[in-house]
C-alpha cells in the first residue's frame, strides 16, 4: 500500500502551502492558495473547489501549461486569482465578503486526464472571525488544544509525506521524471497494476 501512495502523490501532487489553516476577518475578502505539480505534464485537466465536501464553488478547466485555465462554474462570490502559464500551477481563488457561515472546509481537487485521470486534493480549513484582536493566551491555548487534537494528526502525516517527496526529489537531481511510470494510476487500490508500470520501487527513506 505505502508503494501505492507515493507513486499517486509523485505523479499528481496538490498543495495549499505551509499551513492547512486560514483566519479571515468578517466581511473581508480572503485567499485561498492551491497549486499542482505533474512531472509529466497535463492536458484538459480539470479542478474544483468544494466548501464542506459537497458544494461545488469553482470548477475550471486547463488545456495544457500553454493556455491559463477558463472558467467551467463558479459561485459568484469566488474569483479565480491563479495562473497556470506561469512557473506554478496556481489555482488558488479569492472569497469575497466572508460571512461567520463561510467558515469550514475548503478541498481544491485535480484530474489529469493524461496521468489515467489521477485525481488528488488538499484541504484548507477556514475560520471567521470578527475582529483580530490580542487574544488573552489562555484563550489561545484552549483553542489550540482543542484544534490541535482534530488536526494535529493530519499535520503530522502532511508532514511525513512531505519529507518523503522532499527525499524523493532530492534523489531526482532536479530531473522532473516520474518514479514510476503513471500509466497505472488511476487511484484506485491496484495504482501499480498498469501494464507500462515500470518495477522500480522509489528509495527507501
Amino acid at each position: 500500500p505505502g508503494l501505492h501512495v507515493l507513486a499517486i502523490a509523485f505523479a499528481l501532487e496538490v498543495s495549499v502551502g505551509k499551513t492547512n489553516t486560514v483566519m479571515a476577518l468578517n466581511n473581508s475578502d480572503v485567499l485561498l492558495p492551491c497549486t499542482f505539480t505533474t512531472c509529466i505534464g497535463f492536458q484538459d485537466l480539470v479542478f474544483t473547489w468544494y466548501f464542506n465536501s459537497t458544494e461545488m464553488i469553482y470548477h475550471g478547466k486547463i488545456k495544457s501549461k500553454a493556455s491559463e485555465p477558463f472558467l467551467v462554474g463558479r459561485n459568484p462570490r469566488v474569483e479565480f486569482v491563479g495562473s497556470t502559464t506561469g512557473k506554478d500551477n496556481n489555482i488558488s481563488i479569492v472569497l469575497k465578503n466572508v460571512e461567520f457561515s463561510d467558515a469550514g472546509k475548503y478541498t481544491c481537487h485535480v484530474k489529469n486526464p493524461k496521468e489515467k485521470n489521477a485525481q488528488h486534493n488538499a484541504t484548507i480549513f477556514l475560520t471567521v472571525v470578527q475582529k483580530m484582536v490580542e487574544t488573552d493566551n489562555t484563550l489561545t491555548l484552549i483553542i489550540v488544544g482543542v484544534v490541535g487534537g482534530l488536526i494535529g494528526l493530519l499535520i503530522l502525516f502532511m508532514l511525513i509525506k512531505r519529507v518523503v517527496l522532499f527525499i524523493i526529489k532530492k534523489t531526482q537531481d532536479g530531473k522532473k521524471e516520474c518514479l514510476v511510470s503513471s500509466s497505472g494510476n488511476d487511484n484506485t487500490e491496484n495504482g501499480l497494476a498498469g501494464s507500462k508500470a515500470e518495477q522500480k520501487a522509489p528509495p527507501k527513506a
